[in-house]
Order: C-alpha cells, then structure tokens, then sequence
C-alpha cells in the first residue's frame, strides 16, 4: 500500500532506521545512500503524473546560505503536487514539495572547493520512473559521484550533523 505523499519523511525515517541509523543524527553516509534508494522506490499517493514529473529525486552537494554555509550533502525526493485550489486557473502548475535528507560537514580541505564542483556538475536531478529504470538512474548518479573528488571524500566521511523534512520547493 502507498503512502500519501504528506506522510513519506515518516517512509523515510522507517527506511533509515531499517538501515540503523538515526534520521537526527546519520554516521554513515552510505547506509543514508541505502535507505534512500529503498525510499524513492516505494509508490507514493496524491501526486500528480510521471508526465508532470510527480516523482523524481535530487541529489546536490555544496555549502548554502540557509545551512549556515556548511558542507553539505543532500538526498531530496520531490513530487508535484495539485492544489486544488488552483484547479481552474488557465496558468496552473502543480506545487514542488520536497523531503529532504541533509547531511551536515566538518570543514575540510578535502572538500574546500565543493562550491566550484557544485557550480560545475551535474547534481542528479532524475525522474525515472519507480523500478529498474530508477534503480540505473540511482547507480548512475552513484558512479557520477564517485568520479568527483571532494563529493566522493564527504561521501566516505562521517556526517557532524543531519535534519530531514518535507518542504515546498517552488
């Protein structure tokens, strides 16, 4: 059964736990990676059509001004979402929400200039639909992520901090 999409960090947050970690503070950024692909592969109720991009993920590294400026690496799940509200409005567009998975770095010169990759690359942003194709779409940004050095050295790093939770991204 489906959960609705206002009720998937609780998804998530299962999801972590069943990997053995704690949504409040993650100490392993690849079991985090574990139970994300788990959790952007369940079906998901209340959002609007693979054609409308209803469903995809996010991945995105880099320092921003609303995290204080710390490295960070984040999982986001995102889907598009009717307001009925707005059913009849000729310039209707679904609203963005997103659940968010941040993981929170040390500064290290490891990753000193993760702005300029975040600048430079591709963050991950897919909407395959769920099963095989979003299981490639997954490895693929895997084996992007591997190919950047200063992503790949926070990915193999223990998280100083994490928060996660469901927001409006438009």
């Amino acid at each position: 059964m489906a959960a609705h999409w206002k009720n998937s960090p609780e998804v998530f947050v299962l999801a972590l736990r069943r990997h053995g970690l704690d949504p409040d503070a993650i100490d392993d950024v690849a079991r985090a990676w574990s139970a994300f692909q788990e959790f952007v592969q369940l079906p998901v109720d209340g959002i609007e059509p693979a054609r409308d991009d209803g469903d995809g993920f996010i991945v995105q590294w880099g320092r921003w001004s609303w995290n204080g400026d710390r490295p960070a690496l984040v999982f986001t799940r995102q889907f598009a979402v009717r307001d009925e509200d707005d059913q009849d409005d000729e310039f209707w567009q679904p609203q963005r929400w997103s659940v968010e998975l941040e993981l929170f770095f040390a500064d290290s010169p490891a990753w000193a200039d993760l702005d300029d990759t975040a600048r430079a690359d591709s963050m991950g942003f897919d909407f395959a639909p769920i099963g095989h194709e979003r299981a490639a779409a997954l490895a693929r940004i895997a084996t992007f992520v591997e190919t950047l050095p200063q992503v790949s050295a926070m990915w193999q790093a223990i998280p100083v901090g994490s928060a996660l939770g469901l927001e409006r991204a438009d």
